[in-house]
């Protein structure tokens, strides 16, 4: 799998919002399942390791982190950020969508933020199989929903929307990716496998304590809608020109809790 890289000021710039929008209330129902420790919990596509960081803080077990990325230099982070008396790590670089059952027999979890809209179905399906097959509950966070609200709205939104949603869904390598079809594809092929799976939105919510994320997450929404639609380029201009002057933006997102069924 070849997936785009990411800059590291660009997940942390994003970090607090993520944390904001994540459904807690699914880690409630993961740790009603939860019968040993220490914990052991598998993080796909860490980046610098917000994922861990957030999910760490509200976690009082002793812990075991193993954590997966392509990117040498994200690992190295993420490993060194994942720190406390309770808490190990691991680091395992490679092709995630390589991952099957043996590879995560054992784990407590396996978890990943803003992965699944990268993946083609067939990677989707390869790793329902991989942790149901491991009998492993998993936990997947802010896949792209396809629905963006701009308040002031213009006319503009729906069609730098559509363009937008569109590149989400192109083909990369011979790959199509799923973007914003990507949580129900996870629904689909987790509950095909006898999976119990629970979803919850979790939306940005932009306003003007996140202005810096804000103004970084329109200039690459709209970048990425007119390297969709190149009749959009000379809209784009005025259209962040105004766009400057203020705007509250909701990004809405889907997490995803599979939990193993009843063998």
């Amino acid at each position: 799998m070849t997936t785009p890289g990411f800059a590291p000021e660009w997940l942390a710039l994003r970090e607090r919002a993520d944390a904001d929008a994540r459904a807690a209330d699914l880690l409630d129902v993961w740790r009603s399942t939860v019968d040993r420790e220490p914990l052991v919990i598998h993080d796909l596509g860490c980046g610098t390791g917000a994922m861990g960081r957030w999910l760490t803080a509200r976690l009082a077990a002793a812990q075991h982190w193993v954590l997966h990325d392509r990117d040498p230099r994200l690992l190295s982070l993420a490993g060194a950020s994942l720190t406390g008396p309770n808490t190990t790590v691991q680091t395992r670089q490679g092709d995630l969508t390589a991952l099957r059952a043996d590879d995560l027999a054992g784990a407590s979890l396996v978890t990943a933020s803003a992965l699944l809209d990268l993946l083609t179905a067939e990677e989707v399906n390869g790793l329902a199989a991989a942790c149901v097959g491991a009998g492993v509950p998993a936990l997947f966070t802010l896949s792209v929903a396809g629905t963006v609200e701009l308040d002031p709205a213009e006319a503009l939104d729906a069609s730098f929307g559509a363009a937008f949603n569109a590149h989400q869904r192109r083909v990369v390598d011979g790959r199509a990716l799923l973007g914003p079809a990507a949580a129900t594809a996870a629904v689909e092929a987790f509950e095909a496998l006898g999976a119990i799976v629970t979803t919850r939105p979790s939306p940005w919510r932009l306003g003007p304590d996140q202005s810096a994320l804000a103004a970084e997450w329109l200039r690459g929404w709209v970048g990425a809608a007119c390297e969709q639609a190149p009749d959009l380029a000379a809209e784009a201009p005025g259209y962040l020109r105004r766009r400057a002057e203020g705007v509250h933006v909701v990004v809405h997102h889907t997490d995803v809790l599979a939990l193993p069924g009843a063998s």
